[in-house]
């Protein structure tokens, strides 16, 4: 490597952790743990800039550091460490038209909760609360069928409001949507995003025969989960949803961590209100639910996160990790799904950089037909994107120009992010709500995510170490 001109904050992220010296490649996605000498010369390095390599390490002896040096140097050969930058190509070609891999149908612009952080003002979306017809499911799959092009999977999610206010219609898309797609010789993996609160028996078993995957909404303890989510005619839902939240967690024991099959994830939402929120996920963990994903609010008012909390959150995270690993060696383990860190697979480039696809490979579509690039765009106008209605044309091209263009490359702050290519830019939705633009960035959001990739790498290393792969 020429070590005169690379840039190393960029393309490494150095840091310790949990009694760890870790170093992250950028451009290899590569996860080193070094010894104190190494990674004491490699800060040096860093801090004191290239050019000071040969005096770097401080007080190491000139031997130790030639080693070292050589050492590195080795890695570097091996692509695993110091990698060059890559010439990045556009991620969506420029004449190209994106096929749809996934559809969001919003069964239902209604709850029987109301939720105080709700995005979706307890489910009206700034809007009436209506149902989708049948009529109007079916032209959505159609739509997402055809604009999947020569894709063979269609990913589709039931979503609201509740959609199991309109459970009878979402049993019949699904029939619907599975023959539709056979006969274009394609499948369709449907998914249920709900707050449990009318899993019944006979519900449950239509799902597993389905194989329908699941989030269930629970935010943790009964006092955080009944503060935030109680039921439109008051009270607390915790005692409503929490058996059929274990229900499913032990009928679905063994499904992927990964969000694949029929699987499932108790979905959670952490505010100011509990930025000790470690301790939700253990006492889901401590309840037999298996898979969880706690996400941090967007917005919320006066529960919103603040700059303040974030010694909180970062300790939260920091005790979560410690607790993964503890339960997984006391033969309990628990799946924190962001704490799945793709190091050794994961996306490829283009979909580093792109990130979700979001009005592109993925649309949202309301009760009344209308599209928007994903869900959390539902109900603002000036995202609206067309209706199932019209006659099959490709999205609005200003539209759908805004969001191929609010890739990484494109945004400022991403430009010299070490964690740029595990976010790919963060949630399109939070940087329009939190920073006013696509193209720019939520920072906050995007100092969580990094804290939670430390993390996440920080235990890959651990379970390295037990297992004799370091």
């Amino acid at each position: 490597m020429i070590w005169e001109t690379y840039a190393f904050a960029k393309n490494i992220h150095l840091y310790r952790h949990g009694g760890l010296n870790l170093v992250y490649d950028v451009n290899s996605g590569s996860l080193h743990l070094l010894d104190a000498k190494s990674y004491r010369w490699l800060e040096d390095v860093i801090n004191s800039g290239a050019e000071n390599r040969p005096a770097a390490g401080g007080d190491l002896t000139a031997a130790e550091r030639g080693e070292i040096a050589r050492e590195f140097d080795q890695l570097a050969r091996e692509g695993t460490l110091f990698n060059p930058e890559a010439e990045l190509p556009p991620p969506y070609p420029e004449k190209e038209t994106p096929l749809l891999k996934a559809v969001c149908l919003h069964l239902a612009h209604d709850c029987d909760l109301a939720c105080r952080y709700c995005f979706a003002g307890t489910g009206a979306f700034g809007g009436k609360r209506e149902l989708m017809s049948l009529a109007t499911g079916k032209r959505a799959l159609d739509f997402a069928l055809a604009r999947g092009g020569a894709r063979a999977t269609l990913e589709a999610d039931f979503f609201g409001g509740e959609p199991l206010l309109n459970a009878a219609v979402m049993r019949a898309l699904v029939a619907y949507g599975r023959d539709a797609a056979a006969a274009l010789g394609k499948t369709i993996n449907f998914t249920l995003t709900t707050n449990a609160l009318s899993l019944d028996e006979d519900l449950l078993e239509w799902l597993d025969m389905e194989k329908i995957g699941l989030v269930l909404s629970i935010d943790g303890r009964p006092a955080v989960h009944d503060r935030m989510r109680p039921l439109r005619g008051g009270g607390g839902s915790y005692a409503a949803v929490l058996p059929a939240v274990l229900k499913v967690a032990r009928r679905r024991a063994a499904a992927s961590p990964y969000a694949l099959g029929a699987y499932y994830y108790a979905r959670g939402t952490y505010t100011r209100y509990n930025t000790d929120f470690d301790r939700d996920v253990l006492h889901l963990a401590d309840l037999g639910v298996g898979r969880v994903s706690v996400e941090p609010v967007v917005g919320g008012g006066g529960l919103a996160l603040r700059e303040e909390d974030l010694p909180a959150l970062y300790a939260s995270y920091d005790r979560l990790g410690e607790a993964y690993l503890a339960y997984a060696a006391d033969g309990r383990p628990f799946s924190f799904f962001h704490f799945n860190a793709g190091l050794d697979a994961g996306p490829c480039l283009p979909k580093r950089l792109k990130g979700c696809g979001a009005g592109l490979e993925y649309a949202a579509v309301a009760p009344n037909g209308d599209i928007y690039p994903c869900h959390q765009f539902v109900g603002r106008s000036e995202w609206r994107m067309g209706s199932v209605y019209d006659e099959p044309s490709p999205p609005p091209p200003e539209i759908a120009r805004e969001f191929a263009g609010a890739h990484i490359n494109a945004k400022k702050a991403c430009q010299n992010c070490w964690c740029r290519f595990v976010c790919g830019g963060g949630c399109h939705a939070a940087n329009v709500d939190m920073a006013g633009d696509l193209r720019e960035v939520y920072d906050l959001g995007c100092r969580l995510q990094r804290k939670r990739f430390e993390v996440a790498a920080y235990i890959r290393a651990r379970e390295a170490l037990a297992g004799g792969a370091a």
